[in-house]
């Protein structure tokens, strides 16, 4: 039986800047369910934030903020000694942008997403994870928040904000559960990354890079749009996903089917 019969999938978008481009978000769009759109911290300039909310709108897909260290030269992928209350700034800053472009289209931002260095941080620092979270509940509660893991649900939580977690199938893990980062996205083998997430749909697993196992209990799996296939990658993912009988639903729409359903067993 399987673990979950949803399946969020998202894709981190609108990485240009100005004339350098990155990614074929528009190729990908049909395939995903949910994206997360860079603020201008780590990429993103104005122009690009909106035509990748219109693009994403268009689509029918869950719009995030994909939020970043002030890190433009190093892609956000470098670490900073940060205190918890200018990152709280930070993340009200970036979150603002998004949202006035998402709101300028008529849509509704539906959760935020650290990025690269930051991300790796929230998810294993409860202090920074509570910062993050203190900006997302000043704009709105219920806002989503991806992290890799749980493990600093209690902080996050405390603010009032439902923290869910994801998978990565064209990223190799560590044995004890952390992502082994790219300096650059390098090209993966599309039916390899489709069957990793179809594994993480139905058996709520994914192989770590010595060929052990690991649980994830993920209800997203993310998809690099920087990688140079991911066109055909997230269509691979999606086939797959599609034939198994998994259905592809915005996050936000698993978390509210869950909500009820565990308020009817009650």
């Amino acid at each position: 039986m399987s673990v979950s019969a949803t399946l969020d999938v998202n894709v981190d978008m609108g990485e240009s800047f100005g004339r350098w481009q990155l990614g074929d978000d528009a190729g990908i769009m049909p395939f995903i369910s949910s994206a997360s759109i860079a603020c201008g911290f780590h990429a993103g300039d104005p122009a690009t934030i909106r035509r990748t909310v219109h693009a994403a709108a268009t689509h029918g897909l869950q719009l995030g903020a994909h939020v970043a260290l002030p890190d433009l030269l190093g892609f956000g992928r470098r670490r900073m000694a940060i205190g918890a209350s200018d990152l709280r700034d930070y993340v009200l800053y970036q979150v603002g942008a998004i949202k006035a472009f998402v709101d300028a289209e008529g849509g509704v931002l539906g959760h935020i997403k650290p990025h690269g260095a930051l991300y790796a941080m929230c998810s294993a620092d409860p202090e920074l994870a509570a910062a993050v979270a203190e900006a997302t509940a000043e704009v709105d509660r219920s806002l989503l928040l991806l992290l890799l893991t749980d493990q600093t649900k209690e902080a996050v939580e405390q603010h009032g904000v439902r923290l869910v977690t994801e998978a990565f199938p064209d990223l190799n893990y560590n044995p004890d559960g952390s992502l082994i980062i790219e300096g650059v996205k390098q090209a993966w083998d599309p039916d390899k990354v489709a069957a990793r997430a179809l594994r993480v749909a139905e058996d709520g697993r994914i192989d770590a890079a010595d060929g052990s196992d690991l649980v994830v209990a993920a209800r997203s799996v993310c998809i690099h749009g920087d990688a140079p296939n991911a066109v055909e990658v997230a269509r691979a993912v999606r086939r797959r996903l599609d034939e198994a009988g998994v259905e592809v639903l915005a996050l936000r729409e698993i978390v509210q089917r869950e909500t009820q359903a565990g308020a009817k067993v009650r």
